[in-house]
């Protein structure tokens, strides 16, 4: 259940990869080690991304909730994988999504109407499935995101099946996640 927060908070709904799906491509990072003008994401905060809801007050929040947990029920288990790898634009590297995409795109164009539904006013874009690696932070980075993603194109990671979905609070403070909801993915009736 979600519980009463001050102010406004930094919101986005999202997949949680297991450690196991993400091992092969934690390795690679780790065997390309430290790069100038790169900040690695850790493992710990890799994630695939559903909906970005942006800063939500307390009542954004309780009237989300409801369609919220209704379009991600319906949705059920979607079957991933990590696969790929590119950059968007000169800022971030991320890791690609395979697998089930049709049914993943479904359940974020779900995630959006739910918002939609709520009143929140959600960035109309295309979904393009990804977990963010590394961001470039400072000279030289911006070209490097390049070869990194060259590098580690060939890096697979396990099927996994993802069975919910979670609604988290970014503390932009300290750059920490805190899950808020668990949203089960049920498998159809």
């Amino acid at each position: 259940m979600i519980m009463d927060f001050p102010n406004t908070m930094r919101l986005f709904v999202s997949l949680e990869p297991p450690p196991e799906a993400l091992q092969p491509v934690a390795d690679a990072v780790v065997e390309l080690g430290r790069v100038p003008g790169v900040r690695w994401s850790p493992p710990s905060r890799w994630h695939v991304t559903l909906a970005f809801l942006g800063d939500l007050d307390d009542d954004d929040v309780r009237r989300l909730a409801p369609p919220l947990r209704s379009a991600v029920a319906a949705a059920g288990p979607v079957r991933l994988r990590l696969a790929g790898t590119g950059t968007f634009g000169t800022s971030v590297l991320w890791a690609g999504v395979a697998g089930d995409v049709e049914r993943l795109s479904s359940l974020a164009a779900g995630v959006a109407g739910a918002a939609r539904a709520a009143g929140l006013g959600l960035e109309e874009r295309p979904y393009r499935p990804h977990v963010t690696l590394a961001r470039a932070a400072g000279r030289g980075g911006a070209g490097a995101l390049g070869q990194l993603a060259d590098q580690l194109a060939g890096v697979r990671g396990p099927t996994w099946t993802a069975v919910e979905a979670r609604l988290v609070r970014s503390h932009t403070s300290d750059g920490r996640y805190e899950v808020l909801e668990h949203l089960p993915l049920l498998p159809p009736a």
